[in-house]
């Protein structure tokens, strides 16, 4: 349980030394925070969305590889002279975000999702402990991201080169959404965005308790969620 904590991305990183687990809204069962539409308005609901997703000039989906999320938490173990970060990561990612003519996210049309738990550290006690303590996967499978800005992505995609990155978007954890703000790097290629990004919050800010657990000395009340992703251009 060591290096327990560190999810926290999407981090909603904040993925997900806990937790960050965090990424990126999460399921069915565990959104009582969501409110979803009556039978009677679920039609224009869907259409809506629908409309939204035709709406867009480019969509960026996630590639079949070189996608991940994790988490990291600085941690005090016992028995440890110094100080370590605990670091969980899963390649369970799933989704898309779709722009405008203008280059303006389609929030509608965008969602990140990732396997709560998935999240695999160097030790199996920590990561039952995130995955059930801290995330209680089994009733919040989620964790989702939903972009609402985007800066650094332009239409039409450069064919090469690099730009400094700013996403932000509505992180889920637990059922707790909170906005986020992810910083980084997209790298330009053939169709491709690939890059990091990387946000942080504190355990309160998701309404989650610090990690209390006899091996553990002290745990940061910062998470870092951390993306790496590669999206493709959807034809």
């Amino acid at each position: 349980m060591g290096s327990i904590m560190n999810v926290r991305n999407f981090g909603t990183k904040t993925t997900f030394a806990a937790l960050a687990t965090l990424a990126i809204s999460a399921c069915s069962s565990g959104e009582p925070e969501t409110a979803y539409a009556s039978s009677a308005n679920s039609a224009p609901a869907r259409q809506e969305t629908i409309n939204s997703s035709q709406a867009a000039a480019l969509r960026l989906v996630v590639a079949s590889d070189g996608n991940a999320a994790r988490y990291r938490v600085r941690e005090q173990l016992m028995g440890r002279d110094f100080p370590n970060d605990a670091v969980g990561e899963t390649k369970s990612l799933t989704g898309a975000v779709s722009f405008d003519k203008d280059g303006k996210v389609i929030a509608d049309a965008s969602k990140f999702t990732l396997d709560a738990g998935t999240f695999v550290s160097d030790q199996n006690r920590r990561d039952g402990y995130v995955r059930g303590r801290l995330l209680d996967a089994n009733t919040y499978p989620t964790v989702t991201l939903v972009p609402t800005e985007i800066k650094g992505v332009k239409l039409p995609l450069p064919k090469s080169g690099t730009a400094p990155l700013e996403m932000k978007g509505d992180l889920t954890v637990r059922g707790v959404t909170r906005p986020t703000v992810w910083k980084g790097t997209a790298e330009f290629k053939d169709g491709q965005v690939a890059g990091t990004a990387a946000t942080s919050f504190t355990f309160e800010d998701i309404k989650m308790d610090q990690p209390r657990v006899p091996v553990l000395l002290s745990v940061a009340d910062t998470i870092k969620l951390e993306l790496d992703f590669k999206l493709v251009e959807q034809r």
